[in-house]
């Protein structure tokens, strides 16, 4: 049973701000594969003010230090793909195999996609006499659904980050788990903190 006790917040695994818990249930077994807190405002108005906080010096980072983030968060997928695998069967009830070919494989090129197109993307681009610069807009509130617990957070975090935005993921109430395990691997990867942040 995987049970987590905090969120990440500013680059820090923070406590939350009130007890209340969820309990997650195998689709398959109908039995408890784990638990999360539950965000308060507060909890969420942290998050969002880390995040704002990192917004600036995440925006002016280069094309490649943010292609080279997203590689890493690709290496900490493909690291971790039979744990993430068997996490995503077991919170969303899809076959082992479905799980790791489908779940797990397409969001690692999803990564690898937008690492592409950050440096290929025209930032700055000459129209006649007019110079036509692409910046970020801010803070991305990124709200998944329950089915597609790893492909949906990576398709949205990934786009934002790609883009020079920073990141609150709340994922489904539902398959909250998959996420809470990107956000370890988003730790790992060592992007400046405030940059992604977790509530559920």
């Amino acid at each position: 049973m995987t049970d987590h006790q905090s969120f990440l917040i500013g680059g820090r695994w923070t406590p939350p701000a009130g007890s209340a818990r969820r309990a997650v249930r195998n689709p398959s077994t109908e039995e408890i594969a784990g638990s999360v807190p539950e965000a308060t405002a507060e909890d969420v108005d942290r998050a969002v003010e880390a995040a704002s906080a990192a917004f600036e010096p995440w925006s002016r980072t280069s094309p490649a230090e943010r292609a080279d983030a997203l590689r890493r968060l690709q290496r900490g997928v493909l690291r971790h793909r039979q744990e993430l695998a068997e996490l995503i069967a077991t919170e969303v009830g899809a076959p082992l195999r479905m799980a790791l070919e489908v779940h797990v494989a397409v969001p690692a090129r999803v990564l690898g996609s937008y690492a592409r197109l950050v440096e290929a993307y025209p930032w700055r681009e000459e129209a006649g006499r007019s110079l036509l610069l692409r910046e970020a807009a801010g803070v991305a509130g990124c709200i998944t659904p329950w089915n597609f617990p790893l492909h949906q957070a990576v398709a949205k975090v990934a786009a934002a980050l790609a883009a020079g935005c920073t990141v609150v993921l709340k994922p489904s109430e539902i398959t909250p788990l998959t996420a809470f395990r990107f956000a370890e691997i988003v730790h790992e990867a060592e992007l400046p903190a405030g940059v992604f942040n977790l509530v559920c």
